[in-house]
């Protein structure tokens, strides 16, 4: 986080500013695969999974990554409220059981406690099969550089 972001407040209610600066902590939390930024009671929707507790987002990431390798998302802030952010999202991985290159893409409905910790998450998302050549995320490319047209947006 650059020096003049450093003093503003991360934790609810969110302005503009702040809301769009916990969004890309977010995926940087996310593409450096760190669970500590949930509650220890966080609860979590993941398509048609349902738990709660760092415990078990720990245990289901843990088994995301090992499928999912070569992991690399991005996140655009969507709205905001109060004490909640609805994100859009992208990302890319190599399914190690399938041996193919996935992209999935959708929305994410945060609601954070007082201390700006992740009390509640909320993720609706498709998943596409692409090829080598229809990545977006490769290596050594800056993933908030990517154009994503409003078809996949």
């Amino acid at each position: 986080m650059s020096t003049a972001s450093s003093s503003i407040s991360l934790a609810p209610p969110f302005t503009a500013e702040s809301a769009a600066i916990k969004v890309k902590k977010a995926q940087d939390l996310w593409n450096s695969k760190v669970a500590l930024a949930y509650t220890e009671d966080s609860i979590w929707r993941n398509r048609d999974e349902f738990f709660v507790g760092r415990g078990q987002i720990v245990d289901f990431l843990t088994k995301k990554w090992e499928k999912e390798t070569e992991y690399k998302l991005r996140k655009r802030l969507f709205a905001f409220e109060g004490n909640r952010i609805a994100v859009q999202f992208w990302y890319e991985f190599y399914n190690a059981d399938l041996k193919t290159w996935r992209r999935t893409y959708g929305l994410e409905h945060w609601t954070f406690a007082d201390d700006g910790l992740m009390k509640k998450r909320h993720m609706s998302g498709n998943e596409i099969s692409i090829g080598d050549d229809d990545r977006w995320f490769k290596p050594g490319v800056d993933v908030d550089a990517v154009e994503i047209s409003d078809v996949h947006g």
